[in-house]
């Protein structure tokens, strides 16, 4: 019975999906019940998805644990955040990256903006300057902050071709640095993405996952 978040943790580095020290350091000190719902503080450490309100979930906590050890986060690294939603993934980067790194996290809906943005400042990252978040369409990418080193999107797009590199929006594309990374729900498979040379991608493919769709303002 997982009932502490250290129980969380241990499950998730027995089951694999946790590896890197850094990113366990993380989860040890940014813990989820402070970002779950109060009537579902119960729940927080069991590894599903929790509604957060209009539509919206916090991820289930091995996919948080994936994406993030895909996305080989580090220490200084500028993140761009699409849909940070409750924040726990916010907080959990902006640990990672530490007082030098940034993390520039875009979320669409107002009232999941300002629930996020509590939870968040929970931990004093808005106050200290290493998150900085914004309320607008994250598929269209952001100037502030870019180039960035990684990318990483918590909501699934929409796509139905066999290019995927097609699917991901080119600002994103663009405002990555050479060597840098997107990590990204497409349909129901988690994408990673490295850029090796302008318009060149190394592509891996992880099927299996259900994420909500990416919003965008023309959706409305």
């Amino acid at each position: 019975m997982i009932k502490t978040n250290n129980d969380l943790i241990r499950q998730l580095v027995d089951s694999g999906y946790l590896k890197t020290p850094q990113i366990i350091r993380a989860f040890k000190k940014i813990d989820r019940i402070n970002f779950v719902p109060k009537d579902l503080e119960a729940d927080a450490y069991q590894n599903i998805p929790l509604p957060i309100g209009s539509g919206q979930t916090i991820s289930q906590p091995l996919t948080v644990a994936f994406m993030l050890e895909l996305l080989e986060i580090k220490k200084n690294d500028r993140v761009f955040e699409v849909g940070f939603g409750s924040g726990w993934q916010t907080a959990l980067m902006a640990e990672i990256v530490g007082d030098k790194g940034r993390i520039f996290a875009v979320e669409r809906i107002k009232e999941i903006w300002e629930l996020g943005k509590f939870n968040i400042n929970k931990y004093g990252f808005l106050d200290k300057g290493i998150v900085k978040i914004y309320c607008q369409d994250g598929s269209k990418g952001l100037e502030e902050g870019a180039p960035f080193d990684k990318i990483i999107s918590a909501a699934s797009i929409k796509f139905k071709g066999k290019n995927f590199l097609e699917a991901i929006p080119s600002v994103w594309k663009s405002q990555l640095k050479i060597g840098g990374i997107i990590v990204t729900p497409i349909e129901h498979s988690i994408f990673k993405f490295r850029k090796v040379a302008d318009n060149k991608f190394e592509i891996e493919e992880y099927p299996g996952f259900v994420f909500v769709p990416l919003v965008k303002n023309e959706d409305y």
